[in-house]
């Protein structure tokens, strides 16, 4: 998802840098202003979790005291909503929408075409000198969005960074969608490859995730960030069943719960989920699915088969029902598909976080998913296909309400010690300014032009 922000930074000197809130008395009159700008396909009102990160971003960001504008496409996941503004303003972010092409929407060509309109459109933006800011951010969705920051970078000597939600062609290739040795996943690789070595930096959502990258190319490894996903602990805060409309609406408050909410794609393990249930089918547990994606029908198909009537699905939520919807459960899952680890980095952990649940992981041996939850001691990590192993930790959770209060509480705390928005915010900026710090080295002083 993409968008293009214009933030206007105060032009901090390296003594005079300073986080959250605090101020220079010469930086009025010694530092001139410094634009950035991000481009992201969704956004608000659209659903999709990278938009609403980003929305999440650009506000604390905005705080801070940074004017920012957003260049993104009409809703195209939105609930009933099919068009918004083509330009606002909200909470100090100014935003601009262009058209948005629906060409088969839900088939992955079609989504592949959609998101080349939507670069085409984001290039010609940025042929605006006033568009282009002095830094560009850039995500991954569309997976080629990152090219219009090259492109800009070379016309225009814009300096630009990288943020990786996922990594492209990897997961086509993991997911048999091309062939490994295609000269298209071949010049993909090569075109990535050229992009971030003249990136100012590369942003990513885990230590695994940059583990992939430097496998691929050694010498990026000084350029690489890792920044995580965050969670407001101030919106989403544990609530009993008992005191929860949403639990009521649902019948959830009776049955012990476990939850999945969010995206049910093709990089989520569904299946041991669905073992798991099928072991606990007779057992007073039950199992609620929130949202959509590729692998939900299937996920419907096979319940039916197996009679599992443990198991029921509900349609995505609104955002600001993410405070019921999170705590209208005893146990939260997170899946990761085999192959997937250090392509993707689920951003739905966090809201399990902050919601006071423990969470159940089920993942590669060597995913960073692992070692987090360890440290939060949160919950339990679970291989692939381990239905039984996963369905045995759900019971004896169901079977002892004290230890999953603790894991939850436990959960909580560290999300408030590392990953609240105000914390992940100092990290962006902090990136953020040393990429303008190494970027003004390079520029000749106006004294010397």
């Amino acid at each position: 998802m993409f968008w293009l922000f214009k933030i206007q930074l105060p032009n901090f000197s390296q003594k005079s840098f300073r986080f959250i809130g605090e101020k220079s008395s010469s930086q009025a009159t010694t530092n001139l202003p410094k634009k950035l700008s991000i481009i992201t396909q969704f956004y608000p009102p659209d659903y999709a979790a990278t938009g609403q990160l980003i929305e999440e971003l650009a506000t604390q960001l905005a705080a801070l005291g940074m004017q920012i504008h957003i260049f993104t496409g009409q809703p195209g996941y939105a609930f009933q909503e099919t068009a918004a503004p083509a330009k606002e303003t909200s909470e100090g972010i100014s935003i601009q929408r262009s058209r948005t092409s629906r060409i088969w929407s839900r088939r992955i060509r079609g989504r592949a075409l959609n998101g080349l309109f939507f670069c085409l459109r984001a290039a010609l933006h940025l042929l605006k000198s006033a568009s282009r800011g002095e830094v560009l951010l850039l995500t991954t969705e569309p997976p080629y969005l990152l090219i219009v920051g090259y492109l800009a970078h070379l016309c225009f000597r814009v300096p630009y960074v990288c943020l990786l939600y996922d990594l492209y062609p990897d997961i086509a290739v993991q997911l048999n969608v091309v062939p490994a040795h295609h000269w298209i996943v071949r010049f993909w690789n090569w075109l990535n490859l050229l992009i971030w070595k003249n990136a100012s930096k590369v942003i990513v959502l885990s230590s695994t995730m940059k583990e992939n990258l430097t496998s691929k190319c050694p010498e990026l490894e000084e350029k690489i960030v890792v920044i995580h996903s965050w969670a407001d602990p101030n919106w989403v805060k544990p609530m009993d069943k008992q005191d929860n409309w949403f639990a009521h609406k649902f019948n959830l408050v009776d049955k012990f719960t476990v939850l999945y909410s969010g995206n049910m794609g093709r990089c989520h393990d569904m299946d041991t989920i669905l073992a798991a249930a099928e072991q606990l089918k007779d057992e007073p547990i039950q199992f609620v699915f929130i949202g959509n994606g590729a692998k939900r029908q299937a996920c419907i198909d096979k319940v039916n088969s197996l009679k599992l009537e443990n198991c029921h699905f509900l349609p995505y939520q609104k955002k600001s029902l993410l405070p019921y919807s999170l705590t209208a459960c005893d146990l939260s899952l997170v899946s990761v598909s085999n192959g997937m680890e250090g392509l993707v980095a689920p951003s739905k952990l966090y809201g399990i976080l902050a919601s006071g649940r423990p969470v159940a992981v089920i993942c590669n041996t060597n995913s960073y998913l692992r070692q987090l939850v360890t440290e939060a001691k949160c919950g339990e990590a679970f291989d692939n296909g381990d239905g039984v192993g996963l369905a045995a930790f759900i019971r004896r959770l169901a079977t002892n309400s004290q230890v999953a209060q603790t894991l939850g509480n436990a959960g909580r705390h560290y999300l408030s010690a590392n990953f609240t928005p105000k914390i992940i915010a100092k990290q962006y900026l902090e990136t953020l300014y040393s990429t303008r710090v190494d970027n003004s080295s390079t520029m000749p002083s106006p004294s010397n032009l």
